[in-house]
């Protein structure tokens, strides 16, 4: 790390604590050459792949848009703010263990509705129903008969692949 005040290459950390929520360093240097003290702060560098729309184009991850997805489909349902966040973080977890640059738009959706139907039956029938264009009430039926089968963890459509 090079002193911010002359530039020397040499300095050395004299204190390092790890900050409360446990995802960054706070490190204490002193310049060998200078003999200034300043800190410097350590984090993980995570980079959230990039969405890969329908039509080709690609534009960057954005929790605020999966949380506005929640949001419309759970409108006026009785699901604790706290689930929500939850099931946020856990698509956000799998789209990093994943660990590729890209990932479609169509998988991210699939994963929205797969946390909607452990969450809440009604908004994911109002998810699916704009997310898969529904057309008639057939798609409504088909779809509240897909609801009634099992659940299974296994089929998260963003499982990372061992």
């Amino acid at each position: 790390m090079k002193c911010p005040f002359c530039g020397a290459d040499d300095t050395q950390v004299i204190d390092s604590r790890v900050n409360d929520v446990g995802d960054s360093i706070r490190r204490r240097r002193r310049c060998a050459t200078c003999e200034k003290r300043f800190t410097t702060y350590e984090t993980a560098d995570l980079q959230m792949a990039q969405v890969v729309k329908q039509n080709g184009t690609r534009e960057e991850f954005s929790r605020d848009k999966l949380r506005l997805s929640f949001t419309r489909a759970l409108h006026k349902r009785p699901v604790p703010t706290e689930y929500v966040d939850q099931a946020i973080e856990d698509i956000v977890q799998k789209i990093l263990g994943k660990g590729e640059r890209e990932i479609a738009s169509r998988e991210l959706g699939e994963a929205v509705m797969h946390e909607l139907q452990h969450l809440d039956k009604v908004a994911y029938i109002r998810f699916a129903s704009i997310y898969r264009s529904f057309e008639d009430v057939q798609d409504f039926s088909d779809a509240i008969r897909d609801l009634k089968k099992p659940l299974r963890r296994s089929t998260d459509p963003l499982k990372p692949t061992q």
